[in-house]
C-alpha cells in the first residue's frame, strides 16, 4: 500500500499570513505546497491536502483533516518572517519535538534545500502549534525563506521548482527510511504499535527501538540522545537500514516500562525481539 503524506499550505482565505510590499504568504504556500505534492505524486505517492484553493481553515481544522485522511505524515509549508525587513534569510522546520521520524524529515528537508544555497537555519520546538501539536502522525512545519527578505523571496522564485523538488526528496528519503518504525507526531501519538512477537511466557528477550534510518549519521545523532539521557543503546544494521535501540530485555513488561519512559521525553517507539 502507498504510502500517503499530507500537505497543508500554510494560512489561506482570510488569513494572508505574513505580507511584504504587496506579497502574500499564503500565495507562495499554495504554490510550494501543490508543487512538492504534484512531485510525490508522480513518484507514487498517496496526496491529501488540507486545501488546494485559497480558502481559511483554523489550524485545528487542518490538523483533523490531516488525521481524517489517514495519512502517514504530515507537512505544513510556511514563509517566515521577521520584525524588520531584510534582516534574516534561510530555511528552518519546525516540530513538537526534536526526536523521533520527524526530527529526521525535518533535517533531511533542510539540508536538501540548503545544497541549493538558502541558509539551514535548523529544527526548531514548536509544541504549541496546532498543526504539530494535533496530528497524530509526524509532522513538521517549513519554514521556506523570509517573506519580508528580498534575497530570498529572489532565491524562493528563481528556484521554485529545484526547491519543490528539494523538499519532495528530503521526504522521500526519510519515508523510504522509516519502514518498520512506529509512527508518532504530536503530544496524543508517541506511537501506538507495540510488536510483542509472544506471550510473556515466552523464552524471549526484547528490545526498544526508536528508529530506523537511511542514513548512519541520523542514526548515530539519536544514538547520542538516547545515551546523554541515560538509556543504554546502540545502532544495529538491519539490511540497506540503521536500527536505533535500547537494552536487553528479559521480560515484556520491563521493555515496556522502559517504552513508557521514553514516549514520556518524546521518542517514537517499537518493541522488537532481541
Amino acid at each position: 500500500m502507498a504510502i500517503t503524506i499530507a500537505i497543508d499550505p500554510g494560512h489561506g482565505g482570510s488569513d494572508p499570513g505574513a505580507t511584504y510590499n504587496g506579497r502574500q504568504e499564503k500565495d507562495d504556500n499554495l504554490r510550494l505546497a501543490l508543487e512538492v505534492g504534484n512531485i510525490l505524486r508522480q513518484d507514487g505517492y498517496n496526496v491529501e491536502y488540507t486545501r488546494t484553493t485559497d480558502v481559511y481553515n483554523s489550524p485545528v481544522e487542518k490538523a483533523r483533516i490531516g488525521n481524517m485522511s489517514g495519512a502517514d505524515y504530515f507537512v505544513s509549508f510556511h514563509r517566515n518572517s521577521s520584525p524588520y525587513a531584510n534582516t534574516y534569510s534561510g530555511i528552518e522546520t519546525l516540530v513538537y519535538n526534536d526526536a523521533g521520524i520527524k526530527a529526521e524529515l525535518a533535517r533531511n528537508i533542510n539540508r536538501e534545500v540548503a545544497e541549493l544555497g538558502f541558509t539551514d537555519l535548523g529544527v526548531k520546538e514548536r509544541p504549541n502549534l496546532a498543526v504539530l501539536r494535533r496530528t497524530r502522525m509526524p509532522a513538521v512545519l517549513i519554514e521556506t525563506g523570509f517573506v519580508n527578505t528580498d534575497a530570498d523571496n529572489s532565491f524562493f522564485d528563481d528556484n521554485f521548482n529545484a526547491t519543490a523538488q528539494a523538499i519532495a526528496r528530503g521526504i522521500e528519503e526519510t519515508v523510504g527510511g522509516s519502514v518498520g518504525a512506529a509512527a508518532g507526531g504530536g503530544i496524543g501519538n508517541a506511537g501506538t504499535g507495540t510488536n510483542t512477537n509472544g506471550g510473556s511466557g515466552s523464552a524471549r528477550r526484547y528490545r526498544v527501538q526508536t528508529g530506523l534510518f537511511r542514513r548512519f549519521g541520523n542514526a548515530q545523532f539519536m544514538l547520542q540522545d538516547l545515551i546523554e539521557q541515560g538509556f543504554p543503546a546502540e545502532i544495529v544494521e538491519s539490511g540497506e537500514y540503521f536500527a536505533v535501540q535500547t537494552g536487553i530485555y528479559n521480560t515484556l513488561d520491563e521493555a515496556q516500562e522502559v517504552e513508557n519512559r521514553l514516549r514520556d521525553l518524546g521518542f517514537e517507539t517499537l518493541i522488537v525481539t532481541a
